[in-house]
């Protein structure tokens, strides 16, 4: 590793599928020769089952010390209340730095967190947003935020042109937040994110240039947006970062050597990967329609049910699955589930990390989205990439095992499964390239150092 040249100060939203793709993130500039300090809730950092060693971890206060998000309540009272409390104790932190004698020079942190921008300036540092989401999510929220999309969208399936998008979407297609316009307040979270964008000196993207040409080219016109993704571990992509396979912080203890043994056993691309990630919930109804649909297909299968879930399952599912059948788990290492030579298709949430990761390997998908931007995502894997299907919902807004059943078989069966595997390797590629010496992402990430360099 190069002089440490200059230090950035990571500070994530306080859940697990926001903080490891900037710890990834991280990881990348360390190696480039910035020291990185990553802030996270104190309730976060005590309750996490597995820690990294690869970066520095220091802790702040979102006001739930005790109890964390669900102590809140509400998404909506507990950014409110990390605002009041964060803004305090980020400035504790920031100045601890400073009497250390490694003063930070820049603060990378989440747009659901937009009061960082001035935290920042108070001490003059400079702050780049990290967008979890990607470009296309981002730029309907931006839209939402303008108020040149009508709220809600339309029922029907009329289509809606968005700028920037290289085709038209329906209504089933935005965030459900922007759709069913349930929370109001929730939806204000969302679209803040850009109410002081225009005050930061860099907009960090979790994606790749090549993924969403269209919309990242319309989206800089606007903010100096870099694409910095895919971020997850060297090993899985260029490897240029030996050794590096950590995926980061970990709510749940996955188990690793019984999903990878009982994998080991499975022919080639032969089994149907399942999990709708860590936050997700399901409905009774939907859950029992899945299990189904996974018994009746004729492949083998992984399902990730977390042991919240559990009790969803149809009665005595589990004592019946067959071991050469299925494996039920209430965690997995995902990444080295998806790399695993027996992977042939990965039935999704559309979860935008576990999309990432599914580009990244080549694994095509079958998407099953729930909530948020996960509509969003799904309209991408099936429309824009070509990666994989999407398991529509009927009228009560349920995916029936008839549809999921056909969904699994046309992928890893049927002929236009073929033409969707080979667009999956494609991509694969592609993602390879863009972290890889030269590409565009790597381009970004060096540039974004050197701007570092210059204010250290």
């Amino acid at each position: 590793m190069t002089t440490q040249k200059a230090h950035c100060l990571m500070l994530p939203y306080s859940l697990q599928g926001h903080i490891n793709p900037m710890l990834q993130f991280s990881k990348r500039l360390q190696s480039k020769g910035v020291k990185i300090t990553i802030a996270t809730t104190k309730y976060l950092l005590k309750n996490m089952k597995e820690l990294t060693n690869s970066v520095s971890i220091e802790d702040i206060s979102d006001g739930y010390d005790d109890g964390g998000r669900d102590q809140a309540g509400s998404f909506v009272a507990y950014v409110t209340r990390f605002k009041e409390v964060g803004s305090d104790t980020l400035s504790q932190l920031i100045q601890k730095l400073v009497n250390s004698g490694c003063p930070v020079n820049c603060i990378v942190y989440d747009p659901f967190l937009p009061w960082v921008v001035e935290v920042a300036k108070n001490f003059g540092l400079v702050s780049a947003a990290f967008f979890t989401q990607n470009c296309a999510v981002d730029n309907i929220y931006y839209h939402v935020h303008k108020g040149v999309i009508k709220l809600p969208p339309t029922q029907n399936d009329e289509e809606i042109l968005i700028p920037g998008f290289s085709c038209p979407i329906e209504a089933s297609d935005v965030p459900n937040y922007v759709m069913k316009i349930e929370g109001p307040s929730i939806l204000e979270v969302m679209v803040n994110q850009f109410s002081n964008l225009d005050k930061v000196d860099w907009v960090l993207i979790n994606s790749f240039y090549e993924l969403e040409k269209e919309v990242i080219d319309w989206m800089s016109k606007l903010y100096p947006i870099k694409t910095i993704g895919p971020t997850i571990p060297s090993m899985y992509l260029d490897k240029r970062l030996h050794d590096d396979k950590e995926c980061g912080l970990s709510i749940f203890k996955p188990m690793t050597n019984e999903c990878l043994n009982w994998l080991n056993h499975q022919p080639i691309s032969s089994v149907l990967y399942v999990s709708f990630g860590s936050f997700a919930i399901v409905e009774a109804e939907q859950m029992e329609e899945l299990a189904w649909s996974l018994k009746n297909s004729n492949n083998n299968f992984l399902w990730v049910v977390r042991s919240t879930e559990e009790p969803k399952l149809p009665k005595k599912f589990i004592e019946e699955l067959t071991s050469e059948k299925g494996l039920v788990v209430p965690w997995c290492p995902q990444l080295q589930v998806l790399e695993h030579e027996s992977i042939g298709c990965f039935l999704t949430h559309c979860g935008w990390n576990s999309i990432m990761e599914a580009i990244s390997l080549g694994v095509p998908m079958v998407a099953m989205p729930q909530w948020t931007d996960q509509p969003t995502n799904a309209k991408f894997v099936k429309d824009v990439w070509k990666i994989g299907v999407r398991a529509n919902q009927d009228e009560k807004g349920i995916v029936r095992r008839e549809v999921i059943e056909e969904c699994i078989k046309l992928v890893m069966e049927e002929e236009k499964g073929k033409l969707i595997r080979e667009n999956a390797k494609k991509w694969k590629e592609m993602a390879r390239n863009a972290v890889d010496e030269g590409g565009t992402s790597d381009k970004n990430i060096e540039e974004f150092v050197s701007k570092l360099v210059t204010i250290s």
